[in-house]
């Protein structure tokens, strides 16, 4: 069954063919009045920013809004609740933008390597057109725009070099503190990324940007900054964040907080059947908010949400208000798993019309090619798990490209050398490395190096160490060597390993070993290529790291 049958509320029957329904959403849209229209549109909304203007343009004509995603992680069920509130802008006549905002995807501490960039925003295209139709909503009324069209022209390039001019970094740093990952040295990539969103209102020529409430800080950035650059300020619309099913922000890099987009009907099940859901707590349940802000925005008039249980458990129920079905769970006359059990009905129906669009071959190829699967995983599993969501994965590996400013010898070891390292950082870092015996100060002096910079910091005859120098080393541990970074390599960047994309660790946990784990399957390949499993280390611009040893160890 399709879930468009049962889910969409427009004024007319689904059973209608498409082009009967695009007309009709088009009569719905120009034949509400001015409120109506704002009701729509601010429906299920935490905050909106802007009424008065939004007051304004509603009388005048109809508004133009933009959704901008940044193409990281693959989108996951939660991603139905900005969906939905977009038929909602639809159904009051807006002009919508999509943005898949590759650059920020990029910016935003690397979650999504330059090399893959273009696919995950294929992805991205193919996902949320996917979703938009399971819904019922007509892709003719949306436009879809990557952010690198129009972000890498003159005329956005010099409005970044202005804005620079007039943002202090405690106002940049402010501004993304809930959506960029906060760090004590953050990349000045971080820094920019507010500033080039709110650019982007401007140069996709519209009234209104559509957000978490994640992004308040964003918004007001804007709403300060863009009026000093003579362009005018806008209306932001602010959805509240659902909870993940671990309870807490649902997110991409924590498999069991999300339901992938592509995941098994088995597979839905199974991480329901361990989603938070607490009898009578309604103020931190993923599977209620989700019952609201998708499920009730698309139901048609007269529908509600159905319950089936056997009459000695209480019988099946309809809730044609969700706020009737939040006081039946706060009640206790609603257990969890009949909770589950229904969301887990309806989820299904709107992941069924997704799953049978990515069995093509073409799109199968174009997911496992954007988010390449793990080792020992097949690659053409249209639902195996994103790599950053393994708990042992290398993207918790905070490895960065450093210059060797200093070189000298421990003071109290003769095999250690104690080395100053640059890392874009506010001041080097002191690294102590037992090279001595095997690496002259001349070798080491100003090369570029490969450095594991989350471990936790320990003094090693007197001197706090804060890092490693990634080397290779033979069996015999006869000749090791620092794995060799390609010479154009920035000191700073981040290196990942092709395939996994995630934040890594703050400070990787000694007790859980986590380095001691992974650091099992990092290695050279037979042609000296640095790899984890088989997933090539690479800088930024792509290129791998190698070293003259061979199927060795690097530690």
């Amino acid at each position: 069954m399709q879930f468009s049958s049962s889910f969409v509320g427009q004024r007319f029957h689904i059973a209608c063919n498409r082009s009967i329904r695009i007309i009709i959403i088009k009569m719905v849209g120009t034949t509400l009045s001015a409120e109506q229209k704002k009701q729509l549109i601010t429906r299920n909304l935490q905050e909106t920013l802007g009424e008065d203007k939004l007051n304004k343009v509603l009388q005048e004509r109809d508004l133009k809004i933009y959704w901008g995603t940044a193409t990281t992680g693959k989108p996951h069920v939660a991603y139905f609740v900005p969906m939905s509130k977009i038929a909602d802008f639809l159904k009051a006549g807006c002009e919508v933008t999509i943005l898949f905002a590759d650059l920020h995807a990029y910016l935003d501490n690397m979650k999504a390597p330059w090399s893959l960039l273009e696919l995950r925003t294929q992805y991205y295209e193919q996902v949320i057109k996917a979703m938009l139709s399971s819904i019922g909503v007509p892709l003719d009324k949306l436009k879809f725009v990557k952010g690198s069209d129009y972000q890498l022209s003159k005329e956005y390039t010099l409005d970044v070099y202005k804005l620079s001019s007039l943002v202090t970094i405690h106002d940049a740093k402010k501004a993304g503190a809930e959506v960029v990952k906060q760090v004590e040295y953050p990349l000045l990539s971080g820094l920019l990324y507010p500033g080039l969103q709110g650019l982007d209102e401007e140069y996709l020529k519209v009234d209104a940007q559509f957000g978490g409430v994640d992004q308040r800080k964003i918004f007001t950035f804007s709403e300060k900054y863009l009026p000093q650059l003579g362009y005018e300020k806008r209306i932001h619309f602010m959805n509240p964040m659902v909870p993940g099913l671990a309870g807490g922000k649902m997110s991409s890099s924590e498999e069991d907080s999300k339901i992938d987009l592509l995941d098994s009907p088995a597979n839905v099940k199974k991480k329901l059947k361990k989603a938070f859901c607490e009898p009578g707590n309604i103020a931190d349940n993923g599977l209620l908010s989700f019952v609201k802000h998708v499920l009730f925005s698309l139901f048609k008039e007269g529908e509600g949400f159905e319950i089936n249980r056997p009459a000695d458990n209480g019988g099946d129920a309809t809730f044609l208000k969700y706020e009737e079905l939040e006081q039946y769970y706060a009640d206790n006359k609603l257990h969890p798993g009949d909770l589950k059990a229904a969301v887990e009905k309806y989820i299904n129906r709107l992941l069924d019309p997704i799953r049978k669009a990515f069995e093509t071959p073409e799109l199968q190829k174009l997911t496992a090619a954007a988010y390449p699967p793990p080792a020992k995983v097949k690659a053409n599993a249209p639902a195996a798990a994103a790599a950053a969501g393994d708990e042992d994965a290398p993207h918790r590996l905070d490895i960065r490209v450093g210059k060797v400013l200093e070189v000298s010898r421990h003071p109290d070891a003769d095999t250690l050398y104690v080395l100053k390292i640059d890392l874009a950082e506010a001041q080097p870092r002191t690294i102590i490395s037992g090279l001595v015996k095997f690496v002259t100060v001349e070798e080491l002096d100003q090369r570029l190096v490969a450095v594991l910079c989350n471990l936790k910091p320990s003094k090693m005859r007197g001197i706090l160490s804060e890092g490693m120098v990634l080397c290779t080393s033979n069996a015999d541990h006869t000749v090791v060597e620092p794995i060799v970074v390609p010479s154009k390599a920035a000191a700073g960047s981040r290196l990942a390993f092709e395939g996994y994309s995630g934040t890594p660790d703050e400070q990787l946990n000694p007790k859980k070993k986590v380095w001691e784990k992974l650091s099992v399957d990092l290695k050279t390949n037979a042609d000296g290529v640095a790899v984890w499993k088989n997933n090539f280390l690479l800088t930024t611009d792509g290129e791998q790291l190698t070293s003259k040893l061979a199927n060795c160890a690097i530690k």
